[in-house]
């Protein structure tokens, strides 16, 4: 192992360990380089100019003036405002749904792999997929929803065309779409907890409940702060469900920052102003992520 490792020192020009790391981590540095710093560049160097295809390719220069214009434009705060309406609902619907999944995954089942394979399935779907049968569970005339509800004797409900039973049936499809990825990595992280430590408590007196409070959830809170942190920002970047179901419908109601975002760049053809929202909805995420990593850091501290 040392012979083979001075072989390799010598090959390199018997380099410091700081020059050798340098060196072997500068191909994946330069890869990173070219498809995630590069466009985010680009991106906020487009914002800082007026750009629209629709009046020919030229851009020029305005400095801050679409972040102002963002700042001033009331369907820039709809569609902001509706994004932080689903992220509330939608972040902890999720993982109360995927915590009680990854209990249920969780049991000592002789054959497990069922019930695994019934996490992955909603995980795998195609987000676009997803918003497209919803649509269809959710319509007004030949929907699954309103079949049951008529079943029961209830009324008929115009899901997809009132805006708060739209926003509702939003959440509930993205509720269920990405609850199913929260269950996976709380069941990772259930898994690694001792079953000792139950036993232990067992033989304390401590029930069922005193022991998920007391051993399960403080031990698998970095796992549920994982999950969260992945969940929230692409939860802020919503933008296949409702446009599959609703395409931000009625009106703007449903309306996302990164259906915005979309409506400017690609059908208005608006360059500049559509890359300052995409630098806006970029500071959130990296706004979301500070905070969690500042809070798990603490933790740690």
């Amino acid at each position: 192992m040392i012979r083979s490792e001075r072989r390799y020192r010598r090959s390199f020009g018997d380099l410091s360990e700081g020059a050798l790391a340098f060196w072997l981590l500068l191909p994946a540095g330069l890869l990173l380089g070219l498809i995630a710093l590069y466009p985010v560049g680009r991106l906020i160097y487009t914002s800082f100019f007026k750009q629209r295809l629709s009046e020919g390719p030229q851009a020029t220069f305005i400095g801050l003036a679409n972040y102002a214009q963002a700042l001033a434009d009331d369907r820039f705060w709809n569609a902001f405002w509706n994004t932080v309406k689903i992220v509330v609902v939608t972040v902890p619907g999720a993982l109360v749904v995927g915590l009680l999944l990854a209990l249920i995954a969780n049991l000592p089942f002789r054959i497990k792999w069922p019930v695994r394979l019934g996490l992955l399935l909603p995980w795998a779907l195609p987000l676009i997929f997803v918003g497209l049968i919803f649509q269809w569970f959710f319509d007004s005339q030949y929907g699954i929803v309103n079949d049951v509800l008529m079943r029961l004797g209830l009324n008929r409900e115009y899901w997809l065309i009132q805006p708060t039973l739209a926003f509702w049936a939003i959440c509930w499809t993205i509720v269920w779409k990405t609850s199913s990825f929260v269950a996976l990595i709380l069941l990772a992280g259930l898994q690694v907890i001792p079953s000792e430590l139950y036993e232990a408590a067992e033989v304390d007196g401590a029930s069922r409940w005193q022991g998920f409070w007391r051993i399960t959830l403080p031990l698998l809170t970095p796992a549920i702060l994982v999950a969260l942190i992945f969940r929230t920002i692409t939860a802020f970047q919503t933008f296949d469900i409702p446009y599959a179901m609703t395409k931000g419908g009625p009106g703007t109601a449903t309306e996302t920052l990164a259906m915005y975002v979309r409506t400017e760049s690609i059908e208005n053809l608006n360059f500049g102003y559509g890359s300052a929202l995409a630098v806006l909805l970029f500071l959130v995420s990296l706004a979301i992520t500070v905070v969690y990593l500042r809070y798990v850091r603490g933790d740690d501290g």
